[in-house]
């Protein structure tokens, strides 16, 4: 018989959950260096080809977060054996995160060995830590393993090719291992996984995803200050940065203020808190993270050319973001409500209207309106909430 201290999945208690811990903390960190590194990269290269290949990225990065999220919800990581497995992946995600800025050019292959590493990393230490202990996850990485062999030589094929047969069969990577999730991850003979055979801790999972997106914002909140420091502080670079500031206070206030909690109380009790946490956190989030990455960039913008016209990139950013950002979070508030919200639709609403405002606005006066609109979405939301519970 294997005995207790080779277990390292966690010990569950009924609808408790554990508390994130200082060591997943300590992981995520790389990925504030990994977002700031996506919002550069669009930054730098701000055309339809430069958006194709950051949402590549986003998503390659997206994907090796989560799965580590997802394997922590199950393992012990007050385990030595754990800690040294996510430092292990730390060591390879700073490789990945540094090689996004030239991921298309020379450092195409650090960046997907970088990613496959991860990847057989997490497969490997999970089949280990589920064997006799939980055979129906045990089954489920297989699966997952078989799905990451099998998209491993698209990854290093994009990465010894070039041009668009690099951005082709990178993007068939991100697409299958985003379909992978939906269908199971299928494979002949061991079949396909259901929602129910996820059987993860629903709380513990929205709080590690609420997390990240205080990173994506504090990553926003450091370029705005970072930017402004190195520009003359006038009267228009300090209007830029009180806007660029309070927008993201009320992107805060869009997903903390109500729907945050809601969705978690719904996991912790939900009968198939795998369901929950594929469709809410593992896709839904993804909405909600380009939309911060796109609007820091929206908020650069601005801060360096503040006045005069409006051209059409930086108008597609500063009103691409918070709508990105408002759809992603009102179809995530959709899972815990009855309908979706209004509140968010009319955001989206009036985000469509500034479309032909932006050809008159300057970049200030388009973002002041757009930060605007968020709020409205917040004071609409919180009233309506006020009202439910009068």
């Amino acid at each position: 018989m294997i005995g207790a201290r080779k277990n390292h999945l966690r010990v569950r208690h009924g609808h408790d959950h554990h508390r994130v811990t200082f060591v997943e903390l300590f992981f995520d960190l790389v990925f504030v260096f990994a977002v700031t590194q996506l919002s550069h990269g669009l930054l730098e290269h701000l055309t339809p080809l430069g958006a194709m290949q950051a949402a590549i990225l986003l998503l390659a990065v997206w994907w090796t977060w989560i799965d580590t999220a997802w394997i922590t919800n199950w393992l012990d990581p007050e385990k030595p054996a754990v800690r040294l497995m996510l430092f292990a992946l730390m060591l390879a995600g700073l490789v990945l995160s540094a090689s996004i800025p030239k991921a298309f050019q020379e450092r195409a292959v650090a960046f997907a060995a970088a990613y496959i590493v991860m990847a057989a990393l997490r497969d490997m230490f999970m089949l280990w830590a589920t064997h006799n202990h939980d055979p129906s996850n045990h089954r489920n990485f297989l699966r997952i393993s078989i799905w990451h062999v099998a998209l491993a030589p698209l990854w290093l094929a994009g990465a010894l090719t070039d041009g668009p047969m690099r951005m082709a069969l990178w993007a068939a990577a991100v697409a299958l291992e985003t379909l992978a999730p939906m269908v199971g991850f299928w494979v002949p003979v061991l079949g396909r996984s259901s929602t129910t055979d996820w059987n993860i801790e629903g709380a513990h999972m929205a709080e590690r995803c609420g997390l990240f997106i205080i990173i994506a914002l504090g990553e926003s909140v450091l370029i705005t200050g970072q930017t402004f420091a190195g520009l003359a502080w006038n009267a228009a670079t300090v209007g830029a940065f009180g806007v660029g500031f309070a927008g993201s206070v009320a992107m805060w206030l869009v997903y903390f203020n109500i729907g945050a909690e809601r969705s978690s109380r719904m996991a912790a009790a939900s009968d198939d808190p795998g369901r929950i946490g594929r469709s809410g956190y593992t896709y839904l989030h993804i909405l909600i993270v380009a939309g911060i990455i796109v609007a820091a960039v929206g908020d650069e913008l601005v801060l360096h050319h503040p006045g005069g016209h409006t051209d059409t990139k930086t108008a597609a950013v500063i009103l691409g973001g918070p709508a990105l950002y408002l759809a992603g979070n009102g179809w995530f508030k959709w899972l815990s409500a009855p309908y979706f919200p209004l509140s968010h639709i009319a955001g989206l609403g009036l985000l469509g209207l500034l479309v032909p405002v932006s050809l008159v606005a300057s970049p200030l006066l388009l973002s002041a309106l757009t930060t605007a609109v968020l709020i409205m979405v917040v004071t609409w939301e919180w009233l309506s909430l006020r009202q439910r519970e009068a």
